[in-house]
Protein backbone atom coordinates (compact mmCIF):
# COMPACT_ATOMS: atom_id res chain seq x y z
CA UNK A 1 0.00 0.00 0.00
CA UNK A 2 1.03 3.58 -0.47
CA UNK A 3 2.64 4.97 2.67
CA UNK A 4 0.42 7.43 4.46
CA UNK A 5 2.54 10.12 6.05
CA UNK A 6 -0.50 12.24 5.23
CA UNK A 7 -4.15 11.28 5.14
CA UNK A 8 -6.30 11.67 2.04
CA UNK A 9 -7.57 15.09 3.11
CA UNK A 10 -4.04 16.35 3.63
CA UNK A 11 -3.00 14.88 0.27
CA UNK A 12 -5.84 16.75 -1.43
CA UNK A 13 -4.70 19.97 0.29
CA UNK A 14 -1.13 19.38 -0.90
CA UNK A 15 -2.37 18.80 -4.44
CA UNK A 16 -4.43 22.00 -4.38
CA UNK A 17 -1.44 23.97 -3.11
CA UNK A 18 0.85 22.39 -5.70
CA UNK A 19 -1.64 23.25 -8.44
CA UNK A 20 -1.28 26.86 -7.33
CA UNK A 21 2.50 26.62 -7.84
CA UNK A 22 3.64 25.68 -4.33
CA UNK A 23 6.83 23.66 -4.95
CA UNK A 24 7.08 22.63 -1.28
CA UNK A 25 3.65 20.99 -1.53
CA UNK A 26 4.72 19.12 -4.65
CA UNK A 27 7.92 18.06 -2.89
CA UNK A 28 5.78 16.49 -0.15
CA UNK A 29 3.74 14.66 -2.80
CA UNK A 30 6.98 13.54 -4.46
CA UNK A 31 8.28 12.19 -1.15
CA UNK A 32 5.06 10.28 -0.55
CA UNK A 33 4.95 8.57 -3.96
CA UNK A 34 8.59 8.32 -5.05
CA UNK A 35 9.29 4.82 -3.71
CA UNK A 36 6.28 3.18 -5.36
CA UNK A 37 6.86 4.90 -8.70
CA UNK A 38 10.55 4.04 -8.65
CA UNK A 39 9.84 0.39 -7.80
CA UNK A 40 7.36 0.20 -10.65
CA UNK A 41 9.97 1.57 -13.07
CA UNK A 42 12.90 -0.41 -11.64
CA UNK A 43 11.11 -3.69 -12.11
CA UNK A 44 10.38 -2.86 -15.74
CA UNK A 45 13.60 -1.10 -16.82
CA UNK A 46 17.37 -1.22 -16.21
CA UNK A 47 18.39 0.71 -13.09
CA UNK A 48 19.91 3.71 -14.85
CA UNK A 49 16.92 4.03 -17.18
CA UNK A 50 14.47 3.53 -14.30
CA UNK A 51 16.01 6.45 -12.41
CA UNK A 52 15.69 8.77 -15.41
CA UNK A 53 12.17 7.55 -16.18
CA UNK A 54 11.08 8.11 -12.58
CA UNK A 55 12.42 11.67 -12.73
CA UNK A 56 10.58 12.21 -16.03
CA UNK A 57 7.35 10.92 -14.50
CA UNK A 58 7.46 13.49 -11.73
CA UNK A 59 8.37 16.26 -14.18
CA UNK A 60 5.35 15.30 -16.29
CA UNK A 61 3.19 15.15 -13.17
CA UNK A 62 4.31 18.67 -12.22
CA UNK A 63 3.67 19.96 -15.74
CA UNK A 64 0.24 18.30 -15.97
CA UNK A 65 -0.83 18.78 -12.36
CA UNK A 66 -3.29 21.47 -13.42
CA UNK A 67 -5.24 18.79 -15.35
CA UNK A 68 -5.85 16.68 -12.23
CA UNK A 69 -9.35 17.38 -10.92
CA UNK A 70 -9.86 16.52 -7.26
CA UNK A 71 -13.66 16.50 -7.49
CA UNK A 72 -13.78 13.84 -10.24
CA UNK A 73 -13.09 11.13 -7.68
CA UNK A 74 -9.97 9.71 -9.36
CA UNK A 75 -7.36 8.96 -6.67
CA UNK A 76 -4.16 10.89 -7.20
CA UNK A 77 -2.12 7.67 -7.11
CA UNK A 78 -4.14 6.27 -10.03
CA UNK A 79 -3.60 9.49 -11.99
CA UNK A 80 0.14 9.40 -11.23
CA UNK A 81 0.50 5.72 -12.12
CA UNK A 82 -1.20 6.31 -15.46
CA UNK A 83 1.57 8.78 -16.20
CA UNK A 84 4.11 6.21 -14.96
CA UNK A 85 2.65 3.44 -17.09
CA UNK A 86 2.66 5.51 -20.26
CA UNK A 87 6.16 6.83 -19.52
CA UNK A 88 7.48 3.27 -19.22
CA UNK A 89 5.78 2.37 -22.51
CA UNK A 90 7.35 5.45 -24.16
CA UNK A 91 10.75 4.43 -22.78
CA UNK A 92 10.33 0.96 -24.29
CA UNK A 93 9.46 2.46 -27.64
CA UNK A 94 12.41 4.83 -27.64
CA UNK A 95 15.01 2.34 -26.40
CA UNK A 96 14.02 -0.97 -27.90
CA UNK A 97 16.58 -3.70 -27.73
CA UNK A 98 17.69 -3.58 -24.09
CA UNK A 99 16.82 -6.12 -21.45
CA UNK A 100 14.30 -5.09 -18.83
CA UNK A 101 16.43 -6.13 -15.88
CA UNK A 102 20.01 -7.38 -15.76
CA UNK A 103 20.35 -11.00 -14.74
CA UNK A 104 23.38 -10.39 -12.53
CA UNK A 105 21.56 -8.58 -9.74
CA UNK A 106 23.54 -9.00 -6.56
CA UNK A 107 22.05 -8.98 -3.08
CA UNK A 108 24.27 -6.59 -1.11
CA UNK A 109 22.97 -7.69 2.29
CA UNK A 110 26.08 -8.86 4.19
CA UNK A 111 24.03 -11.16 6.41
CA UNK A 112 23.04 -13.44 3.55
CA UNK A 113 25.01 -16.57 2.84
CA UNK A 114 26.47 -16.85 -0.68
CA UNK A 115 24.40 -19.99 -1.37
CA UNK A 116 21.21 -18.20 -0.42
CA UNK A 117 22.13 -15.28 -2.65
CA UNK A 118 22.71 -17.59 -5.62
CA UNK A 119 19.44 -19.41 -4.96
CA UNK A 120 17.54 -16.14 -4.60
CA UNK A 121 19.05 -14.82 -7.84
CA UNK A 122 18.13 -18.00 -9.69
CA UNK A 123 14.60 -17.89 -8.33
CA UNK A 124 14.30 -14.22 -9.28
CA UNK A 125 15.59 -15.00 -12.77
CA UNK A 126 13.03 -17.80 -13.20
CA UNK A 127 10.17 -15.62 -11.96
CA UNK A 128 11.36 -12.79 -14.19
CA UNK A 129 11.47 -15.07 -17.23
CA UNK A 130 8.02 -16.40 -16.40
CA UNK A 131 6.68 -12.83 -16.06
CA UNK A 132 8.14 -12.00 -19.47
CA UNK A 133 6.13 -14.84 -21.00
CA UNK A 134 2.84 -13.47 -19.68
CA UNK A 135 0.55 -11.38 -21.86
CA UNK A 136 1.06 -7.64 -21.26
CA UNK A 137 -2.22 -7.15 -19.30
CA UNK A 138 -1.38 -10.02 -16.95
CA UNK A 139 2.12 -8.66 -16.35
CA UNK A 140 0.74 -5.14 -15.73
CA UNK A 141 -1.78 -6.25 -13.10
CA UNK A 142 0.86 -8.27 -11.22
CA UNK A 143 3.39 -5.43 -11.28
CA UNK A 144 0.85 -2.87 -10.10
CA UNK A 145 -0.51 -5.05 -7.29
CA UNK A 146 2.66 -6.76 -6.04
CA UNK A 147 5.57 -4.52 -6.98
CA UNK A 148 3.91 -1.11 -6.67
CA UNK A 149 1.54 -2.33 -3.94
CA UNK A 150 -1.45 -0.41 -5.25
CA UNK A 151 -4.90 -1.34 -3.93
CA UNK A 152 -7.40 -2.88 -6.35
CA UNK A 153 -9.33 0.38 -6.65
CA UNK A 154 -6.29 2.25 -7.94
CA UNK A 155 -5.12 -0.58 -10.20
CA UNK A 156 -8.62 -0.55 -11.68
CA UNK A 157 -8.32 3.14 -12.48
CA UNK A 158 -4.82 2.76 -13.96
CA UNK A 159 -5.93 -0.10 -16.21
CA UNK A 160 -9.39 1.38 -16.92
CA UNK A 161 -11.19 -1.64 -15.45
CA UNK A 162 -13.54 -2.44 -12.62
CA UNK A 163 -12.15 -3.70 -9.31
CA UNK A 164 -13.79 -7.06 -9.95
CA UNK A 165 -12.15 -7.16 -13.35
CA UNK A 166 -8.77 -6.49 -11.76
CA UNK A 167 -9.29 -9.32 -9.24
CA UNK A 168 -10.23 -11.74 -12.01
CA UNK A 169 -7.35 -10.59 -14.21
CA UNK A 170 -4.93 -10.99 -11.28
CA UNK A 171 -6.20 -14.50 -10.53
CA UNK A 172 -5.84 -15.50 -14.18
CA UNK A 173 -2.38 -13.91 -14.31
CA UNK A 174 -1.25 -15.86 -11.24
CA UNK A 175 -2.59 -19.11 -12.66
CA UNK A 176 -0.85 -18.47 -15.98
CA UNK A 177 2.38 -17.45 -14.22
CA UNK A 178 2.29 -20.71 -12.26
CA UNK A 179 2.34 -22.69 -15.54
CA UNK A 180 5.60 -20.99 -16.55
CA UNK A 181 7.36 -21.64 -13.23
CA UNK A 182 9.18 -24.85 -12.29
CA UNK A 183 7.10 -26.94 -9.85
CA UNK A 184 9.48 -26.33 -6.91
CA UNK A 185 8.94 -22.57 -7.20
CA UNK A 186 5.24 -22.70 -8.11
CA UNK A 187 4.49 -24.83 -5.02
CA UNK A 188 6.25 -22.43 -2.59
CA UNK A 189 3.20 -20.16 -2.41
Amino acid sequence: MIPTPTDETELQRLIARAQEGDTDAFAAIYDQFFTQVYRYCAFRLPKEVAEDTTADIFVKAWEKLHTYKIQRGVPFAAWLFRIARYSVIDTYRSTRGFEEMPEDIVDTDTFNRPEARVEKNETFKMVREALDKLPRRYREVLLLTYISELPYSEVARVLHMTEGGVRILKLRALRKLETFLPPEIANQS
